[in-house]
């Protein structure tokens, strides 16, 4: 047991230092760090590079379709203008900026199947709605928006392969009951948080443009903009109640009905640009996420579950595990898909899963990719970059939010383990 976990230990510190100091791609960091993890477990070269195969097969079978489809759909709105759409309509309901930044990256991080894509797309709009610092908060809250619903909503790359491997016949729906409402109250509460120590400048601002009123967009709902988002979300129950599918046929079923109301939409030119760049921007993200594929398979093969988690399971609440291990691989890479797949393969084969309700165990999976949101997360230095702040800044406006909300994610998780199974 002790061996194989500092072989795990010293393969983080590889993939940790390959990420943060030489920038390696992570499909390399982490398909090097599959080989050395088995080669120093004692597997065989040839039983290592046929489990790192399998598993990144099983990974791009589960999430091509899936993620080709939210990246065209994101690209696609994009070359339309949609986005200005979408963030228009928020802005008539929402009635004040920070909320309307916090929901416009958790609305729009879902179809995009990426948060960093979310939120790229969004920046240029909200930096027109704030000045400098207010400016540098609605960046703040669209990306906590847009991290929240990545790891907690269904179907998102993050909680697909936790379902589609820890579900064990959970309901979708039934998810999303607990996880929607769980991550709108967090949300609300960094809303809540950030517009309570900033000034009254922004609201302000957003009360005189809706007086002078924006020419540039047309008023009323953009159905155009939203359309793919409802397509997404009605065929859930269609493919779930009336054609019941199993989880991984469902969510490509959903995620091509999104695509097919999104092309047919579209205007010819963006149809054209959004299939371009859609299909280039997934193809980063798939080697990625088939990367830990590969990572996760080898920890399986190695005999890691059987030999780690049971002395894991006496000195730790059963709750807990899922979570730390979760952290601690993402504190070494930074990608929450890539911790939430190699987290679902490793304890798929462990007495964990099997001693847990499917849902707070995704849950505490979930609330470790978000813990640790710092060096190795990418998206940590996006946010440095954009707003021009210091590491410091970045810390206490990212960082700490969301280690919070893991924190509380953590809890509710406890709380569901203790109501549903009584212990």
């Amino acid at each position: 047991m002790l061996y194989l976990l500092l072989t795990f230990l010293l393969v983080m510190l590889f993939i940790t230092t390959m990420s943060i100091r030489v920038k390696a791609p992570p499909f390399f960091t982490l398909l090097f760090g599959a080989l050395f993890f088995g080669l120093l477990s004692g597997m065989a070269p040839d039983q290592v590079i046929l489990a790192a195969i399998n598993g990144l097969g099983k990974i791009f079978a589960i999430f091509a379709v899936i993620i080709l489809c939210g990246a065209v759909i994101a690209k696609t709105l994009h070359a339309q203008g949609l986005i200005e759409g979408l963030v228009s309509d928020l802005r008539q309901r929402t009635g004040d900026t920070h909320s309307l930044s916090g929901l416009a990256g958790y609305i729009f991080a879902l179809p995009a199947t990426c948060c960093i894509t979310a939120f790229v797309m969004l920046t240029p709009v909200l930096e027109k709605l704030g000045g400098e610092r207010s400016g540098k908060d609605l960046l703040y809250l669209a990306a906590i928006g847009s991290v929240l619903s990545y790891t907690l909503i269904y179907p998102t790359p993050v909680v697909i392969p936790l379902f589609s491997v820890l579900g064990s016949g959970a309901s979708p729906l039934l998810f999303d009951l607990v996880a929607v409402p769980l991550s709108l109250f967090l949300l609300g509460g960094v809303v809540f948080a950030f517009r309570a120590r900033g000034s009254r400048e922004m609201d302000g601002r957003l009360r005189l443009e809706e007086k002078r009123g924006d020419n540039s967009i047309a008023p009323g709902i953009h159905w155009k903009a939203w359309a793919p988002f409802l397509a997404i979300f009605a065929a859930i129950p269609l493919f779930s109640i009336v054609f019941p599918l199993s989880h991984e046929s469902m969510i490509q079923c959903i995620m091509l009905a999104g695509l097919l109301v999104c092309m047919a939409l579209a205007t010819p030119a963006a149809r054209i640009a959004g299939l371009l760049q859609g299909t280039r921007h997934a193809g980063v993200i798939m080697f990625d996420i088939c990367g830990a594929g590969a990572f996760g398979s080898v920890i399986v093969a190695s005999g890691f579950p059987e030999g780690v988690f049971p002395g894991m399971m006496t000195a730790l609440p059963l709750v807990v595990i899922p979570f730390v291990f979760t952290a601690v691989i993402q504190s070494a890479q930074g990608s929450r898909v890539v911790s939430a797949v190699i987290s679902s393969q490793v304890l798929a084969g462990s007495a964990v899963s099997a001693s847990m309700h499917p849902i707070p165990l995704i849950l505490s999976v979930a609330a470790g990719t978000c813990v640790i949101s710092y060096l190795s997360d990418p998206f940590f230095w996006l946010l440095q970059r954009t707003t021009g702040g210091s590491i410091w800044e970045v810390v206490r406006n990212y960082t700490l939010p969301l280690f919070v909300c893991g924190m509380v994610v953590l809890a509710a998780a406890v709380g569901l383990e203790v109501v549903l199974t009584g212990g």
